[in-house]
């Protein structure tokens, strides 16, 4: 028997079509790697990856060697900058054009998987011009994360073109075929880069419980996704050689943003548009748009939030083993109070001012994030822009 204020659920559910496989644990890169190239039937591989990772680790080199034993290797190509600038993507498509490749594998954070994505979606439109509109199945790519962002695990990319503006293209078939989680090739990732994409995971983790489209069983993986977050991401700041902590912060990534067929790219989250809106703009990373905002965002859930979507995140106290305040919109309080703890606790506590956003531009950001129809939500926005200024 149901109480009066719960929904009963309803919803769909299905997995996407484009993933072959996600291999995960220490050192399974190198047999994850081939089982995945024989299983896609790739010959070429192009290795689309950053400049850092490229020249200031072993990582790629590793990469390189293990597509070398499996005579799969095409060419490295190292142009992807921070928020996937166009010009990047435009390199990477004459260079995977160049070395006559057939699938990408991309390695490191999220703008080398985005960035990926992107080519693939101007390669798709070249060869449809190319073959007068013939259908044709979309080239792939293998992801090899070394950050916590999950870009793998969606069909969208997100991109900055030559003006200076996020861009977004998303096809169902844009998602990763493979991905592979080896925490080893995580070691090298700088720590603020790490415990912030980790933020990044936990921001789509909570706004998961709230955004739109979402369906109940996600909401499940996310509340577990949150509870781990929480745990390992302090044990991983403790010592961040511990590859236990490592290994269960990737898969809590990914359960943070569980894959699942999708018609159209859905919507995301208050935290998840501001950081759009602040990202690119101001060379502000990701990881670091959801240190300023998953908290107050979450906060401001108490008062507009609907009942059913308050409720799913006052019930992440249950899996973070933390009492109610005897009230959803207090629970919903504490865990935005959580948030910011954990924020301070992980040493990511920034503000706009320290990335150089002008004073005067706040309510032009809080107007490109929400608009201007609703008053009281982009007054309550401009409050959440002001606090962490």
């Amino acid at each position: 028997m149901t109480t009066a204020n719960e929904t009963v659920p309803a919803g769909s559910y299905a997995y996407t079509n484009t993933l072959e496989g996600v291999y995960y644990g220490p050192k399974c890169v190198e047999t994850a790697l081939p089982k995945l190239l024989d299983t896609l039937g790739a010959k070429r591989a192009l290795v689309v990856t950053g400049r850092s990772l490229r020249d200031k680790t072993g990582i790629v080199t590793k990469i390189e060697n293990i597509l070398k034993k499996s005579n799969a290797f095409g060419a490295t190509f190292s142009e992807i900058g921070e928020h996937a600038p166009e010009a990047g993507i435009e390199n990477g498509v004459s260079k995977f054009r160049e070395v006559d490749a057939d699938i990408i594998v991309s390695v490191g954070g999220g703008s080398p998987v985005d960035a990926s994505k992107a080519i693939i979606f101007r390669l798709q439109q070249q060869r449809a011009q190319e073959t007068s509109g013939k259908e044709l199945e979309f080239l792939r790519q293998i992801a090899i994360p070394t950050t916590l962002s999950a870009a793998e695990y969606t069909c969208g990319a997100g991109y900055t073109n030559k003006q200076g503006d996020k861009v977004v293209v998303a096809h169902q078939q844009l998602t990763p075929a493979g991905i592979i989680l080896d925490a080893e090739l995580t070691l090298s990732t700088p720590e603020q880069l790490w415990l912030s994409t980790g933020m990044r995971a936990l921001d789509h983790a909570v706004e998961s419980l709230y955004r739109p489209g979402v369906p109940l069983p996600m909401k499940k993986l996310c509340h577990a996704a949150i509870a781990d977050l929480f745990r390992f991401l302090v044990l991983s700041k403790k010592d961040s050689e511990d590859l236990v902590a490592r290994q269960r912060l990737q898969v809590a990534s990914w359960m943070s943003l569980w894959p699942r067929r999708i018609e159209r790219h859905s919507p995301v989250g208050l935290s998840h548009t501001l950081g759009h809106k602040l990202g690119a703009t101001y060379g502000i990373p990701h990881g670091i748009t959801s240190c300023l905002t998953l908290a107050p965002v979450v906060n401001l859930q108490a008062e507009i939030a609907s009942q059913e979507d308050k409720e799913y995140l006052a019930e992440a106290l249950l899996y973070l083993r933390e009492p109610s305040t005897g009230t959803v919109d207090g629970d919903v309080k504490k865990l935005s109070y959580m948030i910011a703890s954990l924020v301070q606790e992980l040493g990511l506590q920034k503000t706009l001012s320290q990335y150089g956003v002008p004073t005067a531009e706040i309510e032009q950001i809080a107007v490109r994030a929400v608009g201007q129809e609703d008053e009281e939500l982009l007054s309550k926005v401009k409050i959440i822009l002001e606090s962490i200024y």
